[in-house]
Order: C-alpha cells, then structure tokens, then sequence
C-alpha cells in the first residue's frame, strides 16, 4: 500500500490520521468539502480531493488509485445526520471503489451496539456502516474508540476489548486520546494481526503501546459471513432493518 485516501480529513481525528499517516511514510490523500479549511488545518504534504461523503458523483475521483481507506466519518450538530454521513458516506465510498480491492479502516464508536434511542439512533447508523464493511468482502480494520480525550495523561497503554460490553453513554466505558486514536488507525492498514477484527479501544495507566502487531495478534477476528463484529450482542435482526439498509447490504455484497 502506497496511497490512502482519509475520509472525514479536516475532523478532530481526520487531520491527525493524516499527519501520522504521512509520519508513516504513505502518500495522503485527504477528502475534504472544503478546500480553505484544509490549507489551515492539513499539512501541505497531504493531497486535496474536493468531495462531499453525501454525494456519490463526487466521490469516484477521489478514490481513484488509491490502496486504503481510512473513515472518520461523523454527523454533526450543524445539520447533517448519521444516516447520511456516518452511514450513507461509507456506503457511497464503496460504491465509488466499483468492486477494486483496498483495505478498510474504519472508526465507529464504542457502545454502539446497545441500541440507544438517543443522538438521532447515532449508534444504529454507525453499527448498519460496520456492517456494510463486513459485507464488501474487503481486508477490514473496525476501530470503536472510547471517549475522546477523557483519558489521564499518564493512560498511555491501549487495551482492545470485545463484544462492546460497556454502554452506560458516558466515559465510565473508557477513555483514549485523539492521538491514539488515529495512531491505531494508521498502523492497521500494516498489519495483517488487524484484518477482520473489530474491537473497542480505550487506554490504561501503563506504559506506551509501542508493538502494534502484538497489540492486534491476540483478538479474535469476526466470524466470517457474519454482518457483526465477534462476541456483539444479536439484537438488530436484519429481517427488521429498513428496507434500504437491507438493499444496501445486498448491493455492497455483491460487488
């Protein structure tokens, strides 16, 4: 892998994937909707595709040529809904790639299989996107974070659990920084201990985490042919997903 593509570039996560991707030594292509707020934000290594997640005709440029995938992908309170973007923009990039082979990563976040009512059926929206990776038959990462930079300075160590067993909606269910984030997300696309694992992330009063191939090897990879992540609670029956979801799955699945 060469080239990566990073969705969501100029977010709170998005411009800090795109610089440790580029400390990586990976040529960075960030997808932004706005050009100005990527010269500020973005370093000037990184490539500008000019596109908008919830709009599919913008999208097959962006992908062009690209090896890897890195979603950060987040509705907003400015008006833009999960269904649209933290749903609909996965679904959109997928299409886009026309059945070519890259690897995955994506970030959703942690609890969101509890199926929580509140934020707009947020959790749901993010859960029915892990799904549609899981159905493209494509190399995956799926990273659920806990609570942005609620984490002690000294919780340096990261711990990957499983099952997402930790839903009480706030940051009792683990903490981790941003920069840790997008340093797990950048280091998945290199190791093959991280394909077809989905995991939650949080962070520990311990040391560094410096051996990421050692940090990925002991979890357990999703059952293959399963639309969720392994040890996940079965409570969201495809039978009772709307109709589109369901037309979607089928659609990924089969390019």
């Amino acid at each position: 892998m060469s080239t990566v593509l990073v969705a969501g570039a100029t977010g709170s996560i998005g411009h800090l994937v795109v610089e440790e991707a580029l400390s990586e030594g990976y040529t960075v292509r960030a997808l932004v909707r706005d050009p100005a707020k990527a010269a500020r934000t973005l370093p000037p290594a990184a490539q500008i595709a000019v596109g908008d997640v919830t709009r599919p005709q913008t999208l097959p440029a962006a992908v062009e040529g690209v090896d890897a995938l890195i979603l950060t992908l987040g509705s907003d309170a400015g008006g833009s809904s999960p269904e649209d973007v933290d749903y609909g923009g996965v679904r959109n990039l997928l299409e886009a790639l026309a059945g070519r082979r890259v690897r995955v990563v994506l970030m959703t976040a942690i609890g969101d299989t509890s199926r929580s009512a509140g934020y707009g059926h947020l959790l749901d929206w993010k859960r029915r996107s892990e799904r549609l990776v899981r159905a493209s038959g494509l190399p995956y990462t799926i990273v659920r974070p806990g609570w942005f930079d609620y984490a002690a300075p000294d919780e340096l160590r990261l711990v990957a659990l499983q099952g997402d067993t930790r839903r009480t909606g706030t940051p009792a269910d683990g903490a981790v920084a941003r920069r840790q984030i997008a340093q797990v997300l950048v280091r998945a696309l290199s190791s093959d201990a991280a394909v077809g694992k989905t995991f939650e992330l949080v962070a520990e009063k311990r040391p560094a985490t410096e051996d990421f191939d050692e940090f990925f090897a002991p979890l357990a990879p999703d059952i293959s042919g399963s639309l969720d992540g392994v040890r996940d609670e079965a409570n969201m029956p495809l039978a009772q997903e709307p109709e589109q979801v369901r037309a979607d799955l089928a659609a990924v699945g089969a390019g």
